[in-house]
């Protein structure tokens, strides 16, 4: 019976929870189908929680403070599309109350669960229920009342788990996509995922250590080392380093096993490597004495060195440079190919961020992406409602304001950028580039990647798809004869101009003799090809 969990084995529940879904992310892709059989949740909510893991092995300290830290850092760094966006607010909320325990037990365990899920709609502006917030809610409302009277951990998360998949199976009746294509929601079952993968590290089913392709090494006593230079607020002063040699006739491994505990306890950045023949140790706390002392009770202490971090800290703020702002406003977009990307550039856009559908960057990408620009303000259009929450998340990554546009196209984000008024305040060209938005329908044409019935239409994998930015409109065997009907559907009498923006898989000549075609139809609109070169979407249409 486990009744308390411990920041080790909460270190091992976090890559548990993360090998479990990059076993199953195919599986949760599959059962995305709104509001395009696109598959990304699974994948979406693993590279979250893989960036999480990366954040957390950086972490050397088993405190469960700095654990909870460094998960929800992670987690916030690597969130990508709504589904990652989400599940980094579930675990920010989470970390924000296990962080205040010593030892976890079912109760605090609970109360983070409900925290996670208050944070999580939160950060949600239209909640949806249905979706992995609905899951969430229901699991942590249970674990509150269930944790009452458990208090070991295998029976409360079995509970748990149970509830989640009882509600799981009710996503269908709340969002009727989910129930016309027979699956319940992505979102929801990946988070189930990362409980399972908890409770299998409590009930030691499995070993869940896991390396990543782009897993960074484990750090060393020399890259912890090279890492001061970096240090912000210093929580512990000296950096104390030795090594100990000859060690007494009594001295036994398990008496280095118990060092590197009382280490643990008096600071953090703790490196105790070694055997009987030779330990090197590394600790960063405010009683480096005591961290001699300990050693002393070994063996011999040899080539000590203690450095005085605040002090060192104070002198390389002192040096920092700041990136010169030799504007007032900037901006950065997200574009899917790189006929796009020269588009947005030619209207002075600062910064492109490769990405869209399918390949949504994360906050920490549009963050980066910000901080480049040399402008305090830095106006951020995401071209698609994917992103639109990891742009948001982005300004809690960087010291630029960023004001996002919340453009859910490429043909919004262009309109937006031609708006843009360098002699007028941010406040204006906001308010111009949102009205500029309003103006503009978007659609494209694309393909579906899985069998499923959605907006009325009996989809089979391969066929060709036309859809606006809110149903799918228009199927079809050819991709002209599909766009063809797409824009039959959107046409009006005020729509003055077509646009059509084709992808890699286009060749001009295809592009070209659509055009003509809807020229001929519709010989009262200007209708215009240009080379967006973007993966998976035929084409990209603006009508205005």
């Amino acid at each position: 019976m486990i009744k308390t969990i411990n920041g080790a084995t909460f270190r091992k529940m976090i890559v548990a929870g993360a090998s479990l879904l990059e076993k199953n992310k195919k599986y949760v892709d599959s059962l995305n189908v709104f509001p395009v059989p696109d598959g990304d949740t699974g994948t979406n909510m693993y590279l979250t929680m893989k960036s999480a893991v990366n954040e957390v092995s950086k972490c050397i300290t088993n405190d469960i403070d700095a654990l909870s830290d460094a998960f929800a850092k992670g987690a916030l760094k690597g969130a990508r599309g709504n589904s990652g966006v989400i599940t980094s607010q579930i675990i920010k909320g989470f970390c924000s109350e296990i962080k205040k325990a010593s030892e976890i037990t079912t109760k605090v365990f609970a109360k983070a669960m409900q925290e996670g899920a208050n944070i999580a709609y939160k950060a949600v502006t239209q909640p949806k229920e249905g979706t992995i917030l609905t899951v969430i809610r229901v699991m942590a409302e249970n674990a509150v009342n269930v944790a009452k009277k458990c208090d070991d951990f295998e029976a409360f998360l079995k509970n748990v788990l149970a509830t989640g998949e009882e509600i799981l199976k009710q996503t269908p009746e709340m969002l009727p996509v989910l129930k016309k294509a027979g699956v319940v929601d992505a979102g929801g079952r990946g988070i189930i995922i990362i409980f399972t993968g908890f409770y299998k590290l409590i009930i030691g089913e499995e070993d869940f250590e896991t390396t990543f392709d782009d897993e960074q090494k484990p750090q060393t006593v020399d890259d912890v080392l090279a890492d001061i230079n970096s240090l912000g607020d210093i929580q512990y002063g000296y950096c104390t380093e030795y090594m100990i040699i000859h060690m007494h006739k009594k001295t036994t491994e398990a008496d280095i096993d118990k060092l590197r505990e009382k280490l643990m306890q008096l600071g953090d950045s703790v490196i105790c490597i070694g055997d009987l023949n030779l330990v090197k140790v590394h600790v960063h706390s405010n009683e480096p004495n005591k961290a001699i002392g300990y050693a002393l009770e070994l063996g011999e202490i040899y080539n000590i060195k203690i450095e005085n971090m605040r002090e060192q800290n104070r002198e390389i703020k002192k040096k920092a440079n700041v990136m010169e702002e030799t504007k007032e406003i900037g901006m950065v977009a997200v574009a899917p190919g790189d006929g796009l990307s020269a588009i947005f550039k030619d209207l002075g856009v600062d910064e492109i961020i490769v990405g869209g559908q399918t390949m949504n960057p994360s906050a920490a990408d549009i963050a980066s992406a910000a901080d480049k620009v040399p402008a305090r303000n830095v106006f951020v259009f995401p071209n698609n409602k994917n992103i639109v929450l990891a742009a948001l998340q982005a300004n809690d990554l960087t010291n630029k304001n960023l004001v996002i546009i919340p453009t859910r196209s490429v043909p919004e984000g262009i309109s937006a950028s031609i708006s843009f008024n360098p002699d007028v305040s941010v406040d204006e060209n906001a308010e111009a580039m949102n009205e500029a938005i309003k103006s503009v329908k978007s659609a494209s044409v694309t393909y579906a990647v899985r069998d499923t019935h959605v907006d009325g239409f009996d989809l089979r994998v391969g066929e060709i798809i036309g859809l606006d930015d809110k149903a799918i409109l228009a199927k079809g065997k050819l991709v002209s004869d599909t766009a063809e009907a797409l824009i039959a559907k959107l046409m009006t009498e005020e729509t003055m101009t077509v646009t059509l923006f084709y992808g890699e898989d286009i060749r001009e000549e295809e592009a070209t003799a659509l055009a003509e075609k809807l020229a001929s139809k519709y010989p009262d609109c200007e209708i215009s090809t240009v080379y967006g070169g973007q993966p998976v979407y035929y084409y990209l249409v603006s009508l205005e």
